[in-house]
């Protein structure tokens, strides 16, 4: 018998929920966007318009940093939420349904390598090049968690010493060189009207980050989604992955491959309901 998850997706610009069955379909969706003090009420709205009250659990994917897997969140992008009890609210507010967070790049890593472009991979990185910049790593088949669960946030790898500020108080981050906030900071215009020669240097800073996380963790793909980097297209694939051939030349990483997400814009709920059911389960 086919079950079904909530599946929720909590970003800087939109909050989502979804039905997700547990052959990775969606099934349902809806969507507002990221606004004001009611965040926490637009959310369970969007999740009362979708929900039959037959699933089996609410899986969430929301931006980090966190702690405890989701007991508390702070948003880098959602100034509102500092250590917000997201799981918990959740929980009560969905009447005591199983209720599992993680970070949103995690999810989009699960629901890759669940169905989308890394299915069948055992050792990968999906990132996320949006709003901000996250990722998820999955190494011998299993995702990397960390203490918090805030493994993977290659968006904070500095790829440029001297670079911008980052909202985090390094310099020099990916997520201050390359995310959608990032750019229409540096060049006073929305990412979406970027020249060609941005969209080429933030592949290339992707690129970079990307080929210092091959050559640490010995994997060789990297599975890319996010309005940015699909919207920047071949010009940012193209020199992202121009960079990484450059940049990843050990043996075990040479050869490492930068591929788009094969979701699309379902991934983000369809990773959310793999962390759901990850949680029911232990393992993807």
């Amino acid at each position: 018998m086919t079950r079904n998850a909530i599946a929720v997706d909590i970003g800087g610009t939109k909050i989502a929920a979804g039905v997700v069955t547990d052959r990775g379909e969606l099934v349902a969706r809806t969507s507002a966007p990221t606004v004001g003090e009611t965040l926490f009420d637009d959310l369970v709205a969007l999740i009362d318009a979708v929900r039959t009250g037959e699933e089996v659990v609410c899986g969430v994917g929301c931006g980090g940093p966190m702690r405890n897997l989701g007991e508390a969140v702070s948003p880098l992008n959602i100034p509102q939420w500092r250590d917000f009890p997201l799981r918990s609210r959740l929980a009560g507010a969905l009447g005591g349904l199983p209720v599992f967070v993680d970070n949103d790049a995690k999810a989009l890593a699960a629901g890759e390598g669940w169905v989308g472009a890394a299915a069948g991979e055992r050792d990968f990185i999906a990132m996320v090049v949006s709003t901000g910049v996250g990722g998820g790593i999955v190494l011998d088949g299993r995702m990397l968690d960390g203490a918090g669960g805030n493994a993977g946030h290659i968006g904070h790898v500095i790829v440029e010493p001297a670079g911008h500020p980052c909202v985090c108080g390094a310099r020099g981050c990916l997520e201050a060189e390359a995310s959608g906030t990032a750019i229409a900071k540096i060049t006073g215009a929305p990412a979406a009207e970027a020249a060609v020669e941005v969209r080429r240097r933030t592949g290339m800073l992707v690129g970079r980050a990307v080929a210092s996380v091959a050559n640490l963790l010995d994997l060789r793909l990297a599975v890319v989604a996010g309005s940015v980097a699909l919207g920047f297209g071949d010009d940012f694939f193209g020199a992202a992955q121009e960079e990484l051939d450059r940049s990843a030349r050990l043996d075990f990483s040479r050869g490492a491959v930068i591929r788009r997400a094969g979701l699309g814009d379902a991934g983000p709920l369809v990773g959310a309901a793999a962390v759901g059911f990850r949680g029911l389960e232990t393992s993807y």
